[in-house]
C-alpha cells in the first residue's frame, strides 16, 4: 500500500465504505470536499478500507479509518495505520494527529497499540440521536523512520 493524493473519482468508493462502517458517516459531497484538498492524501484502494490523511508541513491528521464490516478482524485497518505511517515519514511529517470517540473501545487499542498517545479531549464533540454525546479523544504520535 502506498500513499497517494486523493482523486475526485475516489469520492463515490470513499463514502460507500465510510456509510458501510459508521452509523454517522461521511457523505459523497463531504469526501468530494476533502479530495479536491492538495494537502489530502489517501492509503488503500477504495474497495475494502482506506484511510484519509491531511498532511501540511511536518504534521499530518487522520481524517477517517474506514474499514468495511465484512473485511474487518484481518489485519487490514493495522496494515493501512502502519503504512500510512511509514510513507508519511517519506514526506517529512515528525507528528501525526487524530480524533476517535471515547467510546470507541477497538478503534482505541489500534492506535495506543501503533504508538499513540492521549494529548486532550473535546467534550461531547460526537453528536448522538439516542443519547449523550460522546467526546473525541484527541491522539498523537511522533513518527520516526522506525515505524
Amino acid at each position: 500500500m502506498t500513499l497517494r493524493r486523493a482523486h475526485p473519482s475516489d469520492a463515490a468508493a470513499l463514502a460507500r465504505i465510510h456509510q458501510s462502517a459508521f452509523d454517522h458517516s461521511w457523505s459523497e459531497a463531504d469526501f468530494a470536499t476533502y479530495v479536491a484538498s492538495d494537502f489530502v492524501w489517501i492509503i488503500g484502494k477504495p474497495i475494502a478500507g482506506f484511510l484519509l490523511v491531511r498532511a501540511i508541513g511536518d504534521e499530518a491528521e487522520i481524517l477517517t479509518l474506514a474499514v468495511d464490516p465484512s473485511a474487518r478482524r484481518n489485519g487490514h485497518a493495522a496494515a493501512l495505520l502502519t503504512a500510512s505511517k511509514q510513507d508519511l515519514v517519506g514526506h517529512g511529517v515528525v507528528r501525526l494527529f487524530l480524533e476517535v470517540a471515547a467510546d470507541n473501545l477497538p478503534a482505541l487499542a489500534l492506535y495506543e497499540g501503533h504508538g499513540f498517545t492521549p494529548i486532550g479531549v473535546r467534550k461531547a464533540y460526537y453528536r448522538r440521536e439516542n443519547g449523550p454525546n460522546m467526546d473525541a479523544k484527541l491522539l498523537s504520535c511522533a513518527l520516526t523512520t522506525a515505524h
